[in-house]
């Protein structure tokens, strides 16, 4: 089985989550977000397609990671590859954080027609969901580009069968912006 990345593996994030982690960077996204960090990613005939037993030689290498983040792109468009990875990066007992430009409530719509949507949104413990609105864009977001982003607990969510937030990415002390070190707090 193959997926296609727009790059390899990034080890040592510290912006793309909670933790040191490590970053998978799907290639493919039709949302053509204003604005978008990572445009480079939107072609889905870009980047390159990595086999999947090279993905988890670099699952393997990491060390003092806390959690994989699945980003793009957007990984809702290669949801089986990505599920895949991250029941192997969830064996090797890393939480995942996903991005995606669809928001939650379509994504179970969505799940309806495809199971594999289903199964990729059962792997992930934390969901960034909606796309990127640069007239919402704010530096002072922790783990997000622009306020109408969610950080959803996905486990509860799916439980409930409604969206739960979470909340201690919300909290005012945790809305600052580590660049500035005046908001920095220890």
């Amino acid at each position: 089985m193959q997926i296609r990345l727009a790059a390899e593996l990034q080890k040592d994030s510290i912006v793309d989550g909670e933790g040191v982690r490590a970053v998978l960077w799907t290639q493919g996204c039709s949302h053509n977000c204003k604005g978008c960090h990572n445009p480079q990613t939107h072609s889905f005939d870009g980047g390159a397609l990595i086999d999947f037993e090279e993905v988890k030689s670099w699952i393997d290498e990491l060390e003092g990671h806390q959690g994989l983040t699945l980003s793009g792109g957007d990984p809702f468009f290669q949801p089986h590859e990505c599920a895949e990875i991250a029941k192997y990066a969830k064996s090797k007992k890393l939480n995942i954080w996903c991005y995606t430009g669809f928001t939650f409530e379509a994504l179970i719509e969505k799940s309806k027609k495809d199971p594999n949507i289903m199964e990729l949104l059962k792997q992930i413990d934390i969901l960034v969901d909606g796309k990127f609105i640069l007239e919402q864009k704010s530096l002072d977001l922790l783990f997000r580009g622009s306020a109408n982003q969610r950080i959803i607990d996905v486990p509860k969510s799916l439980k409930e069968n409604k969206v739960s937030l979470v909340e201690k990415y919300y909290e005012e002390k945790n809305i600052t912006n580590p660049l500035k070190r005046e908001h920095m707090y220890i």
